[in-house]
């Protein structure tokens, strides 16, 4: 299916600290080809260059949020290092989100499927409408997803991601709530604002500090416990000799907003 080529494929609006990245591939689906990979890749570069930026939210344009992995594209390419190299690809966007100094929120309307869904885990936080519906179906199709179940065991429960992965059945947004995948679930006339005045409130902390808390979160999940508290000691006393930590133990004793420094 072809893209519009008067449009980027990944469009970027600012408003009060907050970057909006939208997949733009509407009749597609918004489906993760070779060249939007590329373009979310170097707008994930982008907004975390700039100081301006505190939050980043994904969203995509059209009836759906992604669809996944671009299959005209798949088969009609049949080279292994192409395929390799997509896949490769889109990993690498997948622990971009993660390693982004900012917070990335997913602002989930319609369908987020196999690598869709992928991309929904893999945000720090997610916001969805009430009819935005889920599912990892590459069982269905004889792919299983493999390279989404990477982010969703790392999301929710083992048994609440193998049933995804082992029937592919589609998930409303309020089972994608109950286990975990999305933070909240909002009438769908209201997505826009709940994510907006979500992204607002963090974007109203301290920037150095999100982005050293964001750092950390992602460091020491992995780690055993007592390598995660060693880790998170080492932060905890590093973020101690900063300005803004300064400032806003002083703005708290002395009962006033802070005024956040940046370092």
């Amino acid at each position: 299916m072809g893209d519009n080529l008067d449009q980027p494929l990944v469009l970027r609006s600012d408003l009060d600290h907050v970057a909006t990245l939208t997949l733009n591939r509407p009749a597609a689906r918004n489906a993760l080809s070779e060249p939007m990979l590329d373009a979310l890749a170097a707008r994930l570069d982008e907004v975390d260059a700039d100081p301006t930026v505190h939050v980043v939210v994904l969203t995509g344009a059209g009836p759906a949020f992604c669809a996944g992995h671009d299959l005209r594209e798949v088969r009609s390419n049949e080279e292994p290092e192409f395929r390799e190299r997509l896949f490769a690809r889109c990993s690498n966007v997948m622990m971009q989100l993660t390693r982004l100094r900012r917070p990335v929120i997913a602002q989930v309307a319609g369908v987020a499927t196999a690598a869709g869904c992928q991309l929904v885990a893999s945000c720090d936080l997610a916001v969805a409408g009430e009819s935005s519906r889920f599912a990892t179906p590459g069982v269905n199709i004889g792919l299983f997803c493999s390279t989404p179940m990477v982010a969703l065991t790392r999301t929710v429960a083992p048994k609440h991601a193998l049933e995804m992965l082992l029937t592919g059945d589609m998930i409303d947004a309020t089972e994608a709530h109950r286990i975990g995948l999305i933070n909240r679930v909002v009438p769908d006339p209201r997505l826009a604002d709940a994510t907006a005045e979500l992204a607002r409130t963090i974007a109203s902390k301290s920037p150095m500090t999100v982005a050293l808390g964001k750092a950390a979160y992602w460091k020491q999940r992995d780690l055993p416990l007592a390598d995660a508290y060693a880790h998170t000691s080492r932060v905890m006393v590093d973020n101690l000799a900063t300005n803004d930590a300064a400032e806003g133990i002083g703005a708290f004793l002395d009962k006033r907003s802070p005024t956040w420094i940046g370092s």
